[in-house]
């Protein structure tokens, strides 16, 4: 029998406003202490620099305040767990757009105005409502979601960029390993693999025998931060078992030929 359909995992909308607001102003005021040598480093990133990630930072809440200008659509067509799987399609598109921001100004004015743009827009718009975007209509709720998988993924591209150490907010860490979980759950349907995530995440996936009570017998268990990285195809499979940042017990567990998620 396969396993029962799960519904989609809802989240709180304030505490998930609050997380995105309160991680853009975090890079800010880290992005406006970069000098230019910093900005100049190698991203890790194809050959992005790290001003062309910064810009691209900023470009995430300034493109999030140009959604929520546009016209409404009509119905959702891309839920926050499918997301991550039509990112890859817009690469291109979206690396373009980073490069266009970082012309505007410099990246203390950009910040700013990206900042003031995104909060003014959510201010005016605190209910439902679905977003015509480039990657798929989807809800406002949902892409918020989403905002947090990029603020924290290209937090922590900064931090290892630049040798800053800047925060993450629980909140957003929670959000984004929720949503990289249940995008492998729906990636490999089945209840095979018990994925752990503490203390954010538990999901199921892969086909075969179901587990149902006791001890699972294949166990996937990693930290979030080595999660999201293995999502995102920063860190390798083999890598993250070789440093022992994730433990696999079990025939099935190897998550190998599922990973990254998206890159």
């Amino acid at each position: 029998m396969p396993p029962a359909r799960k519904k989609p995992r809802t989240y709180d909308p304030a505490k998930i406003r609050a997380a995105v607001t309160a991680q853009f102003g975090h890079v800010a005021r880290a992005v406006g202490e970069l000098g230019p040598e910093q900005l100049a480093r190698p991203s890790g990133l194809g050959d992005w620099s790290v001003a062309e990630l910064a810009g691209h930072i900023a470009w995430i809440a300034d493109s999030l305040a140009g959604a929520l200008a546009r016209p409404p659509a009509a119905v959702a067509g891309l839920t926050a767990a499918e997301w991550p799987f039509a990112t890859a399609s817009l690469a291109g598109k979206i690396a373009r757009a980073a490069r266009e921001t970082l012309e505007g100004a410099p990246l203390p004015e950009l910040y700013d105005r990206a900042g003031a743009r995104m909060a003014k827009a959510l201010a005016a718009n605190p209910g439902g409502r679905v977003l015509d975007l480039w990657i798929g209509d989807m809800t406002l709720a949902d892409f918020l979601v989403t905002r947090t998988v990029e603020l924290v993924v290209h937090t922590d591209d900064l931090n290892r960029a630049t040798g800053l150490d800047v925060p993450v907010e629980r909140q957003a860490l929670a959000a984004c390993t929720r949503l990289l979980a249940d995008a492998l759950a729906l990636k490999a349907p089945g209840g095979s693999v018990e994925v752990r995530i503490p203390p954010f995440a538990v999901v199921q996936c892969i086909e075969g025998p179901r587990h149902t009570r006791g001890t699972p017998p294949n166990v996937v268990e990693t930290d979030p931060l080595t999660w999201i990285r293995l999502a995102t195809g920063r860190t390798r499979w083999a890598a993250a078992l070789d440093e022992a940042r994730v433990r696999a017990s079990g025939e099935r567990a190897d998550l190998s030929a599922l990973l990254p998620l998206m890159s």
